[in-house]
């Protein structure tokens, strides 16, 4: 049993453009993200999805730096992207997908919900689309037979540029496993989107990092305790802004 994840990332944001390559305690944004997750004990292989466009060549010196592989491809076309990493550094069984704006993933929370996932024996599992975990905590896994068929079927511009909706769309296709935790978190925001969420992600790598630099989610949630005013910095965004817009694109 093989586990392939692919985490997409590339330095143009619409909303935040270069965010990969912000400077969090020293080192890029992403280089932290990976950081935490090869700590994973269920991943076999982690990959790096980026584009060939030149200004992305930083991301793949980024991975070489970290010794993870990067795989590169369609800038706009992200499941075609994700397929192609796929195809370079399979096979593998089971398909995870991760972004590169969530330099606080937690390794095992990824672990969970791939556990979750193979105890199911769905086709799709995740913990994104009914959440109750914090933003920026987002964990998907596909087979890859899911994945090989999403990449070839979907057409929509929201099925190609956000992986899985081809999947999780149609549950009479596809077996869909959703993981909820049992105290909804979803109001707290620890993707990277906008200014103020590097400023809170800053916030909290500065408290928790020269402490403890395994910090998890409990930690997390310790500090927001004992300091709550850290996630009044950015809690006035909306969730999967981004994934929205492609919904309107889909009408035109």
């Amino acid at each position: 049993m093989i586990i392939l994840a692919i985490l997409q990332a590339r330095v143009s944001s619409s909303r935040l453009p270069n965010k990969v390559l912000a400077d969090l305690l020293g080192r890029p944004m992403l280089a932290r993200q990976l950081e935490r997750l090869v700590r994973s004990k269920k991943i076999d292989r982690l990959i790096v999805a980026t584009s060939d466009d030149v200004s992305d060549d930083a991301v793949e010196n980024i991975c070489r730096a970290a010794e993870v592989r990067c795989f590169r491809g369609s800038l706009n076309d992200v499941l075609a992207r994700f397929a192609g990493a796929y195809e370079a550094f399979g096979p593998a069984d089971h398909v995870v997908r991760l972004t590169g704006d969530c330099p606080l993933a937690d390794p095992d929370h990824i672990d969970m919900v791939i556990e979750r996932h193979l105890q199911s024996g769905s086709d799709y599992t995740t913990n994104a689309i009914q959440p109750t975990w914090p933003d920026g905590l987002d964990v998907e896994v596909m087979t890859s037979a899911a994945l090989k068929r999403a990449a070839v079927e979907a057409r929509l511009p929201s099925e190609r540029e956000h992986v899985t909706p081809f999947i999780h769309k149609q549950p009479e296709l596809f077996s869909v496993l959703h993981v909820k935790g049992e105290t909804d978190l979803s109001n707290l925001r620890w993707t990277v989107d906008e200014p103020a969420d590097l400023a809170f992600v800053r916030e909290v790598y500065a408290k928790l990092y020269p402490v403890n630099p395994d910090f998890r989610t409990d930690d997390i949630l310790t500090l927001l305790h004992n300091c709550p005013e850290l996630a009044e910095i950015n809690g006035d965004f909306q969730r999967n802004e981004g994934y929205a817009k492609s919904l309107k694109a889909d009408s035109l």
